[in-house]
């Protein structure tokens, strides 16, 4: 082989070995796709102040809200993310908070608990205390084998509680009385029941604990000794009376 021809074919292999090396470098390294950012979910928060009031009285709604782009409460509408109100309810009302975001949805609730003024009626000038209490302390009834308040009885516990914070020397007694049927074991522990619910909503209602006793009857006093369902009802109660 002549000088000429070995020149030729070395140029070859070296063209040939540049080429490789050039498509090795372009062979492209897949790059790394970062996962889609989560939204953070909303968090919400509604408060009433004062809690309990009388009707007429103002209350202040304040809310705050995290993460959220729009919010509205039951009864006003869209609302400001962060915000207060004031209000004037005529009766207890849970108010509800619903904030909203890219995130989800969070809510918050405000009870306030509206009593109805006591209306002092003229009373005759023999008129006792206990005349007094009997007049706007009322019983409260239960159903059949149960102990927690009905939902219809929350007004009266509510008007019991203003007028007793309206005379602060007075104390009671609450009663737990039951039906006719069932062991007397276990109608005292109804009645136990009964009277407990009671005091823990009037305490609930502003009323102190120490002005409070309470006492299970059972089947043992019934206000009515007929085996009707009516009569059942009127012994189903917690009964309450002047504590001397």
């Amino acid at each position: 082989m002549n000088r000429e021809a070995r020149f030729l074919i070395a140029g070859l292999l070296v063209a040939s070995l540049t080429a490789v090396a050039g498509c090795k470098h372009r062979v492209q390294t897949p790059v790394a796709t970062a996962p889609p950012a989560v939204a953070p979910v909303p968090t919400a928060n509604l408060s009433a102040s004062p809690a309990v009031v009388t009707a007429g009285q103002q209350v202040t709604l304040s809310w705050k809200t995290t993460n959220a782009a729009t919010a509205s409460i039951d009864g006003f509408g869209d609302v400001a993310t962060f915000g207060s109100r004031t209000v004037t309810p005529s009766a207890s009302t849970t108010y509800h908070l619903v904030a909203k975001g890219s995130g989800g949805t969070a809510d918050a609730y405000g009870r306030v608990t509206v009593t109805q003024p006591v209306v002092a009626a003229e009373a005759a000038p023999t008129m006792t205390e206990e005349d007094e209490f009997k007049t706007n302390v009322k019983d409260i009834f239960f159903d059949y084998d149960k102990y927690n308040v009905r939902d219809n009885e929350d007004a009266i516990l509510s008007r019991d509680a203003a007028f007793l914070m309206s005379h602060p020397d007075m104390k009671v007694v609450i009663g737990g009385y039951c039906d006719e049927r069932g062991s007397d074991e276990y109608n005292l522990a109804l009645g136990q029941n009964r009277a407990d619910s009671a005091q823990k909503t009037l305490i609930s209602e502003g009323i102190s604990a120490n002005r409070i006793r309470v006492i299970s009857f059972g089947k043992e006093k019934p206000f009515c000794k007929s085996a009707t369902e009516s009569c059942w009802q009127e012994n189903r109660r917690a009964g309450f009376s002047l504590d001397r």
